[in-house]
């Protein structure tokens, strides 16, 4: 089994930090393959940002010439998923809904915390249109912005555990669900400091991914997610119609 997992920003090093992450918890036999969007911001934290991941992400996807079995998005908030699930015939994740779903099977509410304030909005946005919010009891944010996860990892550290504290403390939560793909490798951390499950999306999503495609199971085409309508394209390398949907699976039928 090949699993595509897509940074949706340009920083390769976090590129290289998601696809560890996501081999920690892959199954024998499931590869990860981590692919960064060839054009884009560097750090997607605002809706300019993230529509322009969602071109990105696709474009890069539709390029991939060989077989794969699943693609997992790992960006918190919207960034095309929908767009994925249309071009291809196989499992789309998406780590926000990845990392919501998973906590709800460990406890009554979940919070995520999230990096700048300014990403609650498209976070809460994110999960209400996954059906999602039932049982969300905040969306909180640390304060520090993506790439600051890697340049002060100390103070980034600090800053998502208090607010995974307050959340637990003050927000009733019960589990917490570390809502940005940059934020792998930080669970041991914040549960010691919190008692409670820690869900990271990327690993989340890496599992649900490999269930889904062992299932025999991706996307309904009958509707919502039907291929696009073959037609001319301006202005983008990829036409809908050479991207149409042929079979991408490496997995025996």
């Amino acid at each position: 089994m090949r699993i595509l997992i897509l940074n949706v920003n340009t920083t390769q090093s976090m590129t290289r930090a998601i696809g560890d992450s996501a081999r920690q918890v892959a199954s024998p036999g499931t590869e990860i393959v981590e692919l960064t969007p060839d054009f884009g911001a560097d750090s997607c934290e605002g809706n300019f940002e993230s529509y322009l991941a969602a071109i990105a992400v696709m474009d890069k996807v539709v390029r991939y010439t060989e077989p794969f079995d699943a693609v997992i998005q790992a960006g918190y908030g919207e960034h095309g998923r929908e767009g994925l699930q249309e071009l291809l015939d196989v499992p789309v994740v998406d780590i926000t809904e990845a990392a919501a779903s998973t906590a709800q099977f460990l406890g009554h509410k979940y919070s995520v915390v999230t990096t700048l304030d300014r990403t609650v909005p498209l976070i809460e946005d994110r999960l209400k249109l996954a059906g999602l919010t039932d049982r969300l009891a905040s969306v909180r944010a640390s304060g520090l912005g993506v790439l600051e996860l890697e340049s002060d990892p100390q103070r980034a550290v600090a800053a998502i555990v208090e607010q995974s504290k307050q959340a637990v403390e003050q927000d009733k939560a019960e589990v917490i669900c570390l809502g940005c793909g940059g934020m792998a490798e930080l669970e041991e951390q914040v549960k010691a400091a919190t008692g409670v499950p820690i869900v990271d999306g990327v690993r989340a999503a890496v599992t649900i991914a490999e269930s889904l495609v062992r299932l025999g199971l991706s996307t309904s085409k009958v509707r919502t997610y039907a291929p696009p309508r073959p037609k001319k394209v301006t202005g983008w390398p990829i036409s809908v119609e050479s991207a149409s949907l042929a079979s991408h699976s490496i997995m025996p039928s």
